[in-house]
């Protein structure tokens, strides 16, 4: 299926529950809808990016970036974090995803954010130019993450400027440990 009437645009207060429902049918359950409803009310996390993808007038997809800071920093950089990407299951394996995230990061240069960060897929994340093991590069993640899966969190330059190096702090609602956990070995 091709989506030639697939078109992105940012989201406004009147979305919610658009971004509701597209996120709780992508995953397939709610925890992340509630998320994403909390971080659209979080302060710290603005400026935001959160774009809806439609084919024709049906919501297909939603991205949102969150603001990230360097932990016990005065100030910081603008940096973000991509969390999470959600495209409705009849439609992933499209390029929705792709759309989506393409457009965020635009979005997030002229925003005049430096840096993107991800934790997520490494066959998926690097086509749309994130580089595996930020960690390594002098960016911890908020929460430990395991050695067999470090090159999981991932980062974006978006500018040229020298930014530093420092732990990544989160928005407050993202930087909860309850987000950064294996859902595997909570069961």
């Amino acid at each position: 299926m091709t989506h030639a009437n697939l078109h992105i645009r940012e989201t406004t207060t009147e979305d919610l529950d658009t971004i509701k429902d597209v996120v709780t049918r992508s995953f397939g359950y709610d925890k992340e809808a509630m998320l994403v409803a909390e971080l659209l009310a979080d302060e710290t996390a603005t400026p935001v990016v959160s774009l809806l993808a439609f084919d024709g007038e049906s919501p297909i997809g939603h991205v949102l970036f969150t603001r990230a800071y360097f932990d016990g920093a005065e100030e910081s950089p603008m940096m973000h974090i991509l969390a999470p990407l959600a495209v409705i299951p009849e439609c992933q394996r499209q390029g929705v995803g792709g759309q989506l995230i393409t457009t965020g990061l635009e979005r997030l240069k002229e925003l005049g954010s430096h840096v993107a960060f991800v934790l997520g897929h490494l066959e998926y994340y690097p086509k749309y130019g994130f580089v595996p093991g930020a960690e390594a590069q002098g960016y911890p993640a908020p929460y430990p993450i395991p050695a067999e899966v470090a090159d999981y969190w991932m980062i974006q330059r978006l500018s040229e400027q020298n930014i530093g190096h420092g732990k990544i702090r989160c928005c407050v609602e993202l930087n909860k440990p309850q987000h950064w956990r294996d859902e595997e070995s909570d069961r």
